[in-house]
């Protein structure tokens, strides 16, 4: 009688840390949902301020065509890779970034539109998206990089195995032009 007790308490102890581990997997793999949600959020405030800006420079910058059709393009591609894996994703939204970085750099160079009200404040509004953006990222690869290492570490990487819980893919930065430092000129 007393071994039977002792051989149920020790399964129930099992299955309570089986139900444990599972519910933290579960968690985890939540958050980086989570994440990827707020990255999207951010993303697609971007999306509509961008056509705001380009029309406001537009005015101005009669000259500058190929600058902005390379910014509306890239925001096209981003846009048309949302439901893509964070690599892709990241590849599109780097070009995306890098094509806007273009834009101010040329919009630097008309006084009027430097000037310009609305111009001023959609820059404020992209900069400060910018900044939410790269917060979102991080705290996505955060997320990412905890729950990899759950499902990596024993023992919940066996319960991880028994119910095909996968390991998750960071939002990496593949574009060589947001690597590399950017040109500053006071010129």
């Amino acid at each position: 009688m007393v071994i039977g007790l002792v051989v149920l308490g020790i399964v129930l102890l099992l299955v309570l840390i089986l139900v444990g581990i599972y519910n933290s997997l579960v968690r985890a793999r939540n958050q980086v949902k989570n994440a990827w949600a707020q990255i999207d959020v951010q993303l697609k405030r971007r999306f509509d301020l961008i056509p705001n800006l380009v029309e406001t420079v537009k005015g101005y910058m009669k000259h500058e065509r190929e600058t902005l059709e390379a910014v509306t393009k890239a925001r096209n591609l981003a846009q048309q890779v949302a439901s893509s894996g964070a690599g892709e994703r990241a590849k599109a939204e780097g070009e995306l970034g890098a094509a806007l970085s273009r834009l101010i750099a040329v919009a630097e160079q008309y006084p009027d539109l430097k000037a310009n009200q609305n111009f001023l404040a959609l820059q404020e509004e992209l900069t400060s998206t910018e900044n939410k953006i790269s917060f979102s990222r991080q705290f996505y690869n955060d997320s990412v990089l905890k729950f990899n290492n759950q499902i990596q570490m024993f023992p919940s990487n066996m319960v991880a195995g028994m119910f095909g819980f996968t390991a998750a893919e960071f939002f990496e930065t593949k574009a060589e032009e947001e690597r590399r430092a950017p040109k500053v000129s006071f010129t």
